[in-house]
């Protein structure tokens, strides 16, 4: 998984009257847990807002008056109409423990079936998976350039070392239909007589 440096500053109180006025300031308020006690804290908007709208995931180091940590967004909160960054959870992360992520599906290639006229179909933009923090991979990379009309990738034929897919085993993630246009591949590879 890529890294992400966070600077935070300790939160006096905890509620709703002092969130609006972090909030005012330009900055969005955290809390950290996961092992052991809960640290609340603030970080800028500017900051976490690179973090958030990125279609990476990212395990963040924090550093909060010194204290420094590793962790995942878990949660975020987001205003209903504005679409700012209200809140956010992050998750603490231990090299011992298990974590469960959603990672995103990159497809590499042109699947042949496309190249004769076939429509992909990609159902699954984010994977859920578990494994220990160093075993997360950055994406589930799929080489979709072998697929034809007609075939298509499930959760259960993709393996990543260290890692358990969460989603149904029998999913498809990513497929070629037929299209209107489609030419139908020939059986042979015998030129055709006229």
């Amino acid at each position: 998984m890529k890294t992400a440096q966070l600077s935070g500053s300790l939160r006096a109180n905890v509620g709703k009257k002092d969130a609006a006025l972090i909030r005012n300031e330009g900055r969005v308020p955290c809390v950290l847990y996961g092992q052991g006690t809960q640290t609340h804290f603030s970080v800028s908007r500017v900051a976490i807002d690179k973090i958030v709208f990125s279609p990476e995931v990212y395990q963040v180091e924090l550093d909060i008056e010194g204290k420094k940590a590793m962790g995942i967004i878990r949660e975020l909160q987001q205003h209903p109409t504005k679409d700012t960054i209200q809140h956010v959870d992050f998750y603490e992360l231990s090299e011992t423990k298990p974590v469960s992520v959603k990672l995103p599906v990159r497809l590499v290639g042109s699947a042949r079936g496309v190249l004769a006229g076939g429509r992909l179909m990609q159902v699954f933009r984010n994977l859920s998976c578990i494994g220990l923090p160093s075993a997360i991979p950055d994406a589930i990379t799929l080489d979709i350039a072998k697929l034809k009309i007609g075939q298509s990738i499930r959760v259960n034929s993709i393996s990543i070392p260290g890692i358990t897919f969460l989603d149904p085993a029998n999913a498809v993630v990513v497929s070629v239909k037929m299209a209107r246009g489609a030419i139908k591949p020939a059986d042979s590879d015998d030129d055709d007589e006229e």
